[in-house]
């Protein structure tokens, strides 16, 4: 009886821890569903359970079972139904952790890949927001005029290195100085275009880490010259000029005394490089001693170099007239020729000196082209030609043959009174209304009128026998020679 008590109470306890085994199998459901879920400290117990429960599969061994054995219906059914929960929840929460690392290492494998992106991305936007804020910056100091300009390339500067030292292999630095080139505006010829703001000085940024430096704008100098004219206005200009000209010294006349040809060829040959009063002041003895072209042919040199002395250059102009005297006496009897092509064959004879004796003398019409000639016209921008008989040609363009040899005195008279070659008196010139050069010289009306010279300022002349219409009109007759 005893015997059989104690046996029952065996048995008690092994259904009781039989139970109890069961109660613990069913408590682990709510760990096993929390493992489920993906947690950081986990993640190493999730793993080994799996590979557990392989292991134990592959060598075919049954699951582990409470110490024990099962006594009666009711204890076995619950040992094989935790038993099945088990196995269930195991391989399910199995399928589940291969899964999730699966997904994980797929993820991590893509943000491995995308890490460099993910270092240039925020340093490419931070330098972005860096370079439009000292850009902001910049623009505002430069409306503004101040200083702040300064301060905005520095802190672009400063944002520039951040971006070399955050961005591996240079990248960020690289797409900041491409950004930067392209904000730059490149006008013709590769130079920065530079927007100022009135009245400021302009500013130019340059790479970054370099200190502003402030350019000027060069300064055009101002030009005389008048706008480009047709041949048309220019010819009508220069009539004008002519005109005007011609009301102001209808006395004008040439400024050297003769009785005939031969007296006017020798004095135009003696005026070269001096003035016609030495020249006027130096004939009347030449001419009394040798007359004719076949006295002063054969005239002894030394004697007509101390007449000409006053001249300047007598030595040489001695052997021109000496010779032209010669030529005259022995090609053409004595007598001056009419005609250029003979006139420019004698000694010292060219084509100023002989339109000179031909306009004068022969009346053909010819311009006479000398210092004061050339000095107006290019001063009045008649033409731009240096060369004496290109100029010749040139004004002789722009006026009737007719009007030749009085254009030539006009022009030669305003000259060596009003026009003068270092100080024109341009404030008491009647045709400054019509001068390009206007402002040249003495614009101050008082001043200028000082500056006049011969009848317009109140002097004598320079011939010491003017003509008669020279003389009505308050010229002066010239002193001879030492009187002063």
């Amino acid at each position: 009886m005893a015997g059989r008590t104690g046996k029952a109470a065996s048995a008690k306890s092994r259904t009781g821890k039989a139970a109890s085994g069961a109660g613990s199998a069913v408590k682990l459901e709510p760990s096993e569903a929390t493992s489920s879920k993906p947690q950081p400290s986990e993640a190493a117990s999730a793993k080994a359970a799996p590979a557990k429960s392989a292991v134990a599969r592959a060598a075919g061994k049954p699951a582990a079972k409470p110490a024990g054995k099962a006594v009666g219906v009711g204890g076995a059914a619950a040992e094989a139904t935790a038993s099945s929960v088990a196995a269930t929840k195991t391989e399910a929460s199995s399928k589940a952790t291969a899964s999730r690392a699966a997904a994980a290492k797929t993820a991590a494998s893509e943000a491995t890949a995308s890490k460099p992106a993910a270092r240039k991305q925020p340093a490419t936007k931070s330098t972005s927001r860096k370079a439009a804020a000292s850009k902001v910056a910049a623009s505002k100091a430069t409306a503004s005029g101040t200083a702040a300009s300064k301060p905005a390339a520095k802190s672009g500067a400063s944002g520039t290195a951040v971006t070399k030292t955050t961005a591996p292999g240079k990248a960020a630095s690289k797409t900041v100085a491409s950004r930067t080139a392209a904000a730059k505006t490149t006008a013709p010829g590769g130079a920065a275009s530079k927007t100022t703001a009135p009245g400021k000085a302009p500013t130019k940024t340059g790479a970054p880490g370099t200190a502003a430096t402030k350019t000027t704008a060069p300064r055009t100098p101002p030009t005389k010259t008048p706008p480009t004219e047709s041949h048309t206005a220019l010819v009508r200009r220069a009539r004008r000029i002519d005109r005007e000209l011609a009301e102001i010294y209808p006395y004008a006349h040439p400024e050297l005394d003769f009785e005939n040809s031969f007296q006017l060829l020798v004095a135009t040959v003696l005026s070269a490089q001096t003035t016609d009063l030495r020249v006027n002041q130096t004939t009347p003895a030449l001419f009394a001693k040798y007359p004719t072209p076949e006295d002063l042919a054969v005239a002894n040199p030394e004697e007509v170099e101390e007449i000409l002395r006053p001249t300047g250059f007598f030595r040489a102009k001695t052997r021109s007239v000496i010779g032209l005297s010669k030529a005259l006496s022995e090609e053409f009897g004595g007598e001056v020729p009419g005609r250029l092509e003979d006139l420019v064959k004698l000694p010292g004879v060219g084509r100023k000196t002989a339109f000179v004796v031909l306009g004068n003398y022969f009346g053909r019409p010819g311009i006479t082209v000398d210092t004061h000639f050339q000095r107006l016209v290019h001063r009045w921008r008649w033409t731009a030609e240096k060369d004496p008989d290109k100029i010749e040609a040139a004004i002789g363009g722009l006026f009737p043959k007719a009007d030749w040899t009085m254009l030539s005195h006009h022009v030669i008279f305003h000259g060596r009174r009003i026009c003068h070659a270092r100080k024109p008196a341009c404030g008491a010139c009647p045709i400054a209304p019509l001068c390009p050069a206007y402002g040249e010289g003495e614009t101050d009306p008082e001043k200028a009128k000082k500056l006049l010279k011969y009848e317009k300022g109140g002097f004598p002349g320079q011939r010491l026998n003017p003509p008669q219409a020279y003389l009505d009109a308050g010229g002066i007759p010239a002193p001879p020679l030492g009187a002063g």
